[in-house]
């Protein structure tokens, strides 16, 4: 079940959603609007290995914005901090975004239970788009779960991306074994 706009308020009053920084005016019916950070970061390697730890480089997006281009990975972070302690939040993009031909994640859509960071963005684009700092990106939408949590993210000890961060993070696939 998702949760509603009032459902979500609740959540935040009663602590077990936090959304910093929070804009009563980025509250949609269910969902939640996050924001473009300002850093971006790409890979230095065009090829990227599983196992390596792959370096990045960070730049600023510049007040006149940045033209992503087709054929790039860019790593992208929402301004918004987020902890969520009893559902599931799911990140997708908005309809705004898609419809200049943006895609935000490649996969990596979902939290977890516990996770409690900013969102790192894995954007692609269709052709050449000007982006700028605070610009909507996308949009929190909160799961139900049913049953008791085990462990959750901001507890396990393999957990990769607990780190509090206004940057975006690389992929750490490199420290699981395989």
């Amino acid at each position: 079940m998702i949760l509603s706009d009032k459902r979500i308020l609740e959540e935040i009053e009663a602590g077990t959603i936090l959304i910093e920084p929070y804009r009563r005016e980025c509250l949609g019916s269910n969902s939640y609007d996050v924001h473009l950070g300002r850093y971006l970061a790409t890979y230095r390697d065009r090829v990227l290995d599983a196992r390596a730890h792959n370096q990045i480089d960070y730049f600023e997006i510049p007040e006149e914005g940045f033209v992503l281009q087709p054929g790039t990975l860019y790593l992208g972070v929402t301004e918004e901090y987020t902890e969520t302690h009893r559902h599931v939040p799911f990140l997708e993009g908005k309809s705004s975004t898609g419809r200049l031909g943006i895609d935000i994640h490649a996969t990596a859509g979902k939290g977890d239970v516990g996770f409690c960071n900013t969102w790192t963005l894995e954007i692609s684009v269709a052709q050449p788009v000007r982006v700028y700092t605070g610009m909507p990106i996308g949009q929190l939408i909160y799961f139900e779960v049913q049953g008791e949590i085990a462990m959750s993210y901001n507890n396990k000890a393999s957990a990769k991306y607990n780190v509090r961060t206004v940057k975006p993070v690389e992929s750490m696939m490199w420290k699981n074994q395989f």
